[in-house]
């Protein structure tokens, strides 16, 4: 599985333009009145502030080349404060193998950057063109049991065919692309943030085409 494009609401749409545009580096692909859509590596990333209900924010990960984390974080540093857990900037996850770091944009998303073994790796110095591309997109939705039965429909089952949890959180992939759905119902914390999850809308689009969003009446629609 592979994540093409995603759309998420903001309220701060000057801000994070400036921020993932001038602060990072990414590159603008198309932006108007009310919106801006940058490269993530092969994905692209769309936020909109069209008809924003209330302050959303979602948390997101990006994958990094593989021998890039050290360098990635003295990039991130020097940018923005990193988010800490314990006392620590950074976690290694040892059942994926994979080091990360996070930190908040200006509306509150969660962003994470991840280097596991299995991404390729880059020579030339870090920058946001070194990203590989959407690595997770959180998914929020009122009744994770179904929701899960729904992708499972659509070929995208829990990355180790576990069963999916209403409590937990839940990896919706392959673990050989390193590209997830994470799957959950509101009220479960982000990890190295003081936020917890909520639904607001959001539209992904993956390879070959399929939809899968959330309206403004948290309601779930999968579109093969």
């Amino acid at each position: 599985m592979n994540i093409r494009k995603v759309v998420l609401e903001t309220t701060e749409l000057k801000e994070m333009k400036d921020f993932y545009v001038s602060r990072l580096g990414f590159l603008v692909l198309q932006e108007n009145a009310t919106s801006f859509r940058i490269a993530v590596g092969t994905s692209e990333l769309e936020f909109t502030s069209e008809n924003v209900e209330g302050d959303p924010y979602y948390h997101f990960a990006f994958n990094i080349p593989s021998n890039k984390f050290t360098e990635a974080k003295a990039w991130a540093k020097e940018k923005v404060r990193l988010n800490v857990e314990d006392g620590e900037d950074d976690v290694y996850f040892s059942h994926m193998d994979a080091y990360a770091f996070y930190f908040y944009d200006p509306a509150g998303n969660i962003v994470e950057f991840i280097a596991r073994s299995t991404s390729d790796e880059k020579m030339e110095a870090f920058s946001a063109a070194s990203i590989l591309n959407i690595s997770e997109m959180s998914l929020t939705v009122d009744d994770a049991i179904t929701a899960g039965k729904e992708l499972k429909d659509i070929g995208i089952k829990e990355r180790d065919d576990e069963s999916i949890s209403s409590t937990s959180l839940n990896f919706m992939g392959d673990r050989a692309s390193g590209v997830f759905l994470l799957l959950v119902q509101p009220g479960r914390k982000w990890i190295f943030s003081d936020k917890v999850s909520v639904t607001f809308p959001q539209e992904i689009t993956l390879q070959g085409n399929s939809q899968i969003s959330i309206n403004k009446d948290n309601k779930l629609t999968i579109d093969p």
